[in-house]
């Protein structure tokens, strides 16, 4: 966000209480890894600073972005803790800067968080009423990691619940100026853009499992082809082909918890919300289909090499990887696995312990390996060669839920196996 707005020539004061990230970006490096962001920074320092200093950033701006963790707690519901920190320090230091503010929470909240105890938080902190001299808004962000930038630049809609007309304004201006494919502007009241922020992800993990559903079904059809069939479906101008594409399960950050806290919310209130109860069982059973497909190819003891270990590619962050998951799963029941993934190696190896073993490469991976899974769709996996695949004279059994791997490298392995096509695991236990 720092470097998008200062792209679009804002000036910028990122604050943070880790000070390595306010020292990395004090000295024009990116604090996180993302595509693009390196660069974007690079050419827009004159008008970026950070700072760990509350007073300090309230004070020489006119709208404020929250942007902390809500952690999901026991009851799936995502916590307003530090949202809460937060707004007591901007509170604190608008209590002496005089004019109008803009508060902007653009974490993920449960539905009634910013007209109730964010605002009441908020205006004891500042000791003025939102209303003339202070804004609210509800914004949040919807962006993929690995393609935050792209996201931020071409949103297909900006979502903002507003306190009032001009600080609903104030934030759609911003937007305006500096966004690139001329999103849709939705304002409303807070509780409904609230609600609009989980409702999204919730249709988008239900069209994932859809996708999957149609695949597990076609795994025992002769003949049947997931590819095909979702395609067929997706050119229905009521439906669309976006998200309806099988593989395997979503991870992440965001789609299994806010399906997650959708369902929790609903049984809170009293509302039915089967459909994403039922989202949730068909993405958890996937990695049982996974295991399946391996105890079909070979038996405990064999080894597999896992390739992809963050939960989608162009990203290092494994949280709800089924990557990471299945090689936990496959080392409790017997399995000697090894793994590699271009990003998420560091990460992957602090959860996964010694049990499993881990390479700087796929090659390594592969020519150790019994069976080898594809679990996230990297680039460089399309690269697997068939002399890979034929090493030492042995053709592996590659499962493929992607469909990455090129013929002619398919045609190098004993089994090749793809998720979705007509009773393709049966087929692999004989």
């Amino acid at each position: 966000m720092v470097a998008v707005f200062a792209e679009k020539g804002y000036s910028v004061i990122g604050l943070d209480i880790n000070p390595s990230f306010v020292e990395a970006l004090s000295k024009g490096r990116a604090p996180v890894d993302e595509p693009g962001l390196q660069d974007m920074i690079d050419r827009n320092r004159e008008r970026i600073s950070a700072t760990m200093d509350y007073q300090d950033a309230v004070q020489n701006s006119d709208i404020t972005f929250i942007i902390v963790p809500t952690p999901s707690g026991t009851n799936h519901l995502f916590s307003n803790r530090y949202v809460i920190d937060s707004l007591e320090h901007i509170g604190k230091a608008l209590r002496i800067k005089p004019g109008y503010h803009c508060v902007v929470v653009t974490s993920t909240v449960m539905p009634g968080s910013t007209g109730g105890e964010l605002r009441k938080v908020l205006e004891a902190a500042a000791g003025r009423r939102v209303g003339p001299e202070l804004g609210l808004c509800y914004n949040p962000e919807f962006i993929a990691l690995g393609t935050v930038i792209r996201d931020m630049l071409r949103p297909d809609m900006i979502l903002i619940g507003e306190s009032d007309p001009r600080a609903g304004q104030m934030l759609e201006d911003i937007y305006k100026n500096s966004t690139e494919s001329n999103p849709q502007i939705q304002r409303m009241n807070f509780v409904n853009a609230e609600l609009t922020k989980i409702a999204v992800n919730t249709f988008v993990t239900t069209k994932i499992s859809y996708a999957n559903m149609i695949a597990d079904m076609c795994d025992h059809l002769p003949g049947a082809d997931a590819g095909v069939v979702n395609s067929a479906v997706g050119t229905d101008s009521r439906i669309g082909r976006r998200y309806l594409k099988s593989g395997m399960g979503y991870g992440g950050p965001c789609f299994p918890r806010d399906n997650k806290a959708f369902a929790a919310f609903g049984r809170m209130i009293g509302a039915r919300c089967d459909l994403a109860e039922a989202t949730d069982r068909i993405n958890d059973h996937q990695l049982m289909r996974l295991q399946g497909a391996v105890e079909g190819a070979a038996a405990p003891g064999a080894t597999v090499a896992i390739l992809g270990l963050s939960y989608k590619q162009d990203s290092g962050v494994i949280e709800a990887a089924q990557g990471v998951m299945l090689a936990q799963l496959l080392s409790n029941n017997g399995y000697r696995v090894v793994t590699f993934d271009p990003r998420a190696n560091a990460a992957a190896s602090a959860v996964l312990g010694p049990a499993v073993a881990m390479v700087d490469s796929a090659a390594p991976a592969i020519q150790q390996a019994d069976v080898v899974v594809i679990t996230t769709p990297w680039e460089v996996f399309k690269e697997i060669s068939l002399d890979q695949l034929q090493e030492d004279g042995r053709r592996r059994t590659v499962i493929d839920p992607w469909r990455i791997l090129s013929p002619e490298a398919a045609e190098g392995a004993a089994r090749h196996l793809v998720l979705g096509v007509g009773s393709s695991l049966e087929k692999s236990t004989m």
